[in-house]
Protein backbone atom coordinates (compact mmCIF):
# COMPACT_ATOMS: atom_id res chain seq x y z
CA UNK A 1 0.00 0.00 0.00
CA UNK A 2 1.44 3.42 0.24
CA UNK A 3 3.71 4.49 3.23
CA UNK A 4 1.56 7.53 3.90
CA UNK A 5 0.85 8.14 7.74
CA UNK A 6 -2.27 6.91 9.81
CA UNK A 7 -2.73 6.28 13.32
CA UNK A 8 -1.60 3.31 14.83
CA UNK A 9 -5.79 2.40 15.10
CA UNK A 10 -6.51 2.43 11.95
CA UNK A 11 -3.80 -0.34 10.49
CA UNK A 12 -4.86 -3.52 9.98
CA UNK A 13 -4.69 -6.63 12.69
CA UNK A 14 -2.12 -8.18 12.74
CA UNK A 15 0.06 -5.90 10.43
CA UNK A 16 3.58 -4.64 11.50
CA UNK A 17 4.29 -1.10 11.13
CA UNK A 18 6.86 1.57 12.35
CA UNK A 19 6.39 4.35 14.58
CA UNK A 20 7.21 7.70 12.99
CA UNK A 21 5.95 9.93 15.48
CA UNK A 22 4.07 10.27 18.75
CA UNK A 23 2.04 13.17 19.16
CA UNK A 24 1.29 12.74 22.44
CA UNK A 25 1.34 15.85 25.16
CA UNK A 26 4.91 15.73 26.50
CA UNK A 27 4.06 14.89 29.81
CA UNK A 28 2.95 11.45 28.59
CA UNK A 29 5.37 10.40 26.39
CA UNK A 30 8.13 9.73 29.05
CA UNK A 31 5.56 6.78 29.69
CA UNK A 32 5.13 5.06 26.50
CA UNK A 33 9.45 5.82 26.01
CA UNK A 34 9.95 3.75 29.15
CA UNK A 35 8.31 1.07 27.61
CA UNK A 36 9.70 0.87 24.43
CA UNK A 37 7.80 2.71 22.61
CA UNK A 38 9.82 5.55 20.19
CA UNK A 39 10.24 6.97 16.70
CA UNK A 40 11.61 3.94 14.42
CA UNK A 41 10.46 0.85 16.76
CA UNK A 42 8.31 -2.08 14.87
CA UNK A 43 5.02 -2.27 16.37
CA UNK A 44 2.27 -4.89 15.55
CA UNK A 45 -1.51 -4.28 16.42
CA UNK A 46 -2.45 -7.66 17.99
CA UNK A 47 -6.60 -6.87 19.11
CA UNK A 48 -9.17 -4.42 20.25
CA UNK A 49 -10.77 -5.31 23.28
CA UNK A 50 -14.29 -6.15 22.57
CA UNK A 51 -15.31 -2.21 23.22
CA UNK A 52 -12.79 -0.99 21.38
CA UNK A 53 -10.62 0.18 24.29
CA UNK A 54 -8.13 -0.80 25.03
CA UNK A 55 -5.64 -1.51 22.13
CA UNK A 56 -3.17 -4.64 22.49
CA UNK A 57 -0.14 -4.11 20.25
CA UNK A 58 3.48 -6.14 20.09
CA UNK A 59 6.49 -4.16 20.31
CA UNK A 60 10.26 -5.30 21.23
CA UNK A 61 8.95 -8.59 21.86
CA UNK A 62 6.05 -7.77 24.39
CA UNK A 63 2.33 -6.97 24.35
CA UNK A 64 1.42 -3.60 25.60
CA UNK A 65 -2.03 -2.64 26.15
CA UNK A 66 -3.18 1.15 25.43
CA UNK A 67 -5.56 3.43 25.36
CA UNK A 68 -7.46 3.85 22.33
CA UNK A 69 -7.26 7.52 22.38
CA UNK A 70 -3.27 7.54 22.98
CA UNK A 71 -3.08 4.66 19.90
CA UNK A 72 -4.64 7.46 18.01
CA UNK A 73 -2.15 10.05 18.30
CA UNK A 74 0.32 7.46 17.51
CA UNK A 75 0.91 7.76 13.57
CA UNK A 76 2.65 4.53 12.28
CA UNK A 77 4.59 4.04 8.55
CA UNK A 78 3.14 0.58 7.36
CA UNK A 79 5.82 -1.27 4.58
CA UNK A 80 4.47 -1.89 1.56
CA UNK A 81 5.22 -5.26 1.11
CA UNK A 82 3.03 -6.23 4.30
Amino acid sequence: MSTALQPLTSVALGTTATVAEIKLPPEQRPRLMEMGLLVGTAVELVRFAPMGDPVEIKVRGYHLTLRKHEAEQILVKVASGT
